[in-house]
């Protein structure tokens, strides 16, 4: 499958060539435009009660779409809602990726996203954070906030990573999610819950913070809205 990662690092859009019968599954949403050979299906990824009965425990549903090219060959293109990069991943059939479920894209259609893990359906990387286990063979596409930071762990290796920063880890990896430090640490640092990730395997980072981001914007717009709501 031919691909292209345009406008990066901060603006990445990610354009791909199918060839006649070949198919792509893509987040719902992430599709900016597409040739008019290619046929759109939407469904529920692991059985719609599945995927409903998630959205009802875990409050998160994860629908997507498969995008096929039938008759012809086509171009589609995707992008994610954050401002930042996107990098190909390559399952091999042995090793797999866990990935935060806002930064996946696309992947092709040999790759299995594993909705009914108990990171996507519990959030237990806190904070509303759910990921997503994935394996099988093929390439993933996944997007950051931001620029991608790699780092690449030796056996028995740690790296402590802020959960809103950590994008995605090798399943080789094992983790272990807890709060840095006690009570008046968690409070006052602004360092809450953190993922504490042991190789070996890579790590892959995003170097902004959307829930920093997000406080960043209310710290200069509250004002006004405030004024707003006064003045009625």
């Amino acid at each position: 499958m031919r691909y292209e990662i345009k406008y990066r690092p901060s603006y990445s859009l990610l354009v791909v060539g199918l060839k006649q019968g070949e198919t792509i599954t893509a987040e719902a949403g992430a599709m900016t435009y597409m040739s008019p050979s290619i046929q759109m299906n939407t469904r529920a990824r692991g059985g719609l009660w599945d995927t409903l009965k998630v959205g009802i425990l875990g409050r998160q549903s994860f629908f997507v779409n498969d995008y096929t090219a039938p008759n012809a060959p086509g171009e589609i293109g995707f992008v994610a809602a954050p401002i930042g990069d996107i990098e190909k991943l390559t399952l091999d059939g042995q090793r797999g990726y866990i990935v935060q479920k806002s930064s996946y894209i696309a992947s092709q259609s040999t790759v299995n996203l594993d909705v009914q893990w108990q990171g996507f359906t519990r959030g237990i990387f806190g904070q509303g954070l759910f990921m997503i286990k994935t394996s099988g063979t093929g390439d993933l596409f996944i997007n950051t906030f931001g620029a991608i930071d790699r780092h690449d762990l030796l056996p028995g290796e740690k790296l402590i990573v802020d959960n809103f920063h950590l994008v995605a880890f090798s399943d080789t990896c094992s983790y272990e999610v807890k709060t840095l430090g006690g009570l008046k640490e968690f409070v006052l640092s602004g360092e809450g819950v953190i993922v504490e990730v042991t190789g070996p395997g890579e790590v892959l980072l995003q170097t902004k913070n959307l829930a920093e981001f997000a406080d960043w914007l209310w710290y200069f717009y509250e004002p006004k809205i405030r004024a707003m709501m006064g003045a009625r």
